[in-house]
């Protein structure tokens, strides 16, 4: 009764036991004839395909919970840079957006010294303030003269865009894109990393400070 019970589909089960009810049948009589009745050979013979569909359905999550721990695996190994890197988050705020511009950013070196970078920047979309957040915090690197820098940012619109093998570079763009692949040149290895905006808590932070620095027009 058990094998019946773990190979037949929830359907089947449901058929069986309205069998079993109608005709006071056992349970196990009703499900094997409502499973006969769904195939053209044996009773074993559909026994030993469900199992075998069975065990390939189980390989399948399997192998799908592998590949998902291995993307998680090369994610949380791209993200850790190596201990003598110099790491930086920016952050680009607007009031409303368009609107006004707050920039955020911070340059950290490896012992630990941090260099904060937060000034208003006038009037702009999101994108704009992004971008000259980003271009702050390279200028500031191209200053310390890294050997190795990590850039973080939760703006995927201007990562995705300032990235040289982009082939979608947003054309409204193409001044700051080009400004910041500029100076992304000057250094000798940058990489540009996206991370949620909860991992990007004190750019953002500096950024809304800057808005806050505005005087709001009368």
């Amino acid at each position: 009764m058990n094998d019946l019970f773990e190979i037949a589909y929830h359907r089947e089960k449901v058929a069986s036991r309205r069998l079993a009810a109608q005709l006071g049948i056992s349970q196990h009589e009703a499900l094997a004839q409502t499973l006969q009745k769904n195939t053209t050979g044996s009773l074993d013979s559909l026994v030993i395909a469900r199992r075998q569909q069975i065990i390939a359905e189980k390989e399948r999550k399997e192998l799908a919970q592998q590949r998902k721990a291995g993307v998680r695996h090369d994610k949380a190994r791209l993200i850790q840079p190596p201990a003598d890197a110099w790491l930086a988050w920016f952050d680009g705020a607007t009031h409303p957006n368009p609107g006004k511009m707050g920039i955020g950013g911070i340059l950290k070196n490896p012992d630990g010294t941090l260099t904060e970078i937060s000034f208003n920047a006038g009037h702009g979309d999101s994108s704009e303030a992004e971008y000259r957040a980003l271009i702050s915090v390279l200028q500031a690197a191209i200053k310390a003269k890294p050997a190795q820098l990590v850039i973080y940012g939760d703006s995927q619109v201007v990562i995705n865009d300032v990235n040289p093998t982009s082939t979608s570079a947003a054309k409204t763009l193409t001044t700051w894109r080009e400004q910041a692949r500029q100076l992304m040149a000057q250094l000798p290895n940058v990489t540009l990393q996206w991370i949620p905006r909860h991992k990007n808590a004190e750019a953002d932070a500096l950024s809304q400070r800057a808005v806050m620095q505005i005087p709001v027009d009368d």
